[in-house]
């Protein structure tokens, strides 16, 4: 039987992009799931699950990256999941429209508030999943 990363990493352009499609609908399924999970533990005050769903996505593809460059992962398996699991996963337009709707309906401190947290968390996560990156590989 064939392992899942051998597969990916003898992938042809064509294989390749299956691959990315089907890792992103799985990403995105997950993000569905995580947004609905945030909405009925959370509340519908602020978009926690766009928030999760981003700070999670970036210190993944910080760690993906980290493992990449160091060997400890395939470029194909990156491709698989940096651009298929994980583009499918984040939700960068989501928070941008998060943002604005807050912005809109005059929740200027919340807009501000969900802009803060997720510029800085991102940025946050994806240094700690690079670290982490690290110091496994």
């Amino acid at each position: 039987m064939v392992r899942f990363s051998e597969a990916v990493g003898r992938a042809g352009p064509a294989m390749m992009l299956l691959w990315v499609m089907v890792a992103g609908g799985l990403g995105s399924g997950a993000r569905y799931l995580i947004g609905q999970w945030a909405m009925a533990a959370l509340g519908a005050s602020f978009p926690y699950g766009t928030m999760i769903v981003n700070l999670a996505g970036s210190f993944a593809l910080g760690l993906v990256v980290q493992l990449a460059s160091s060997g400890s992962l395939s470029p194909e398996m990156r491709i698989a999941i940096g651009a298929g699991f994980l583009g499918g996963f984040t939700t960068y337009s989501s928070f941008n429209q998060d943002t604005l709707a807050l912005m809109s309906s005059g929740a200027t401190g919340t807009a501000l508030a969900n802009l803060a947290v997720t510029v800085i968390g991102g940025l946050t996560a994806g240094l700690l999943g690079m670290t982490l990156g690290r110091a496994v590989s």
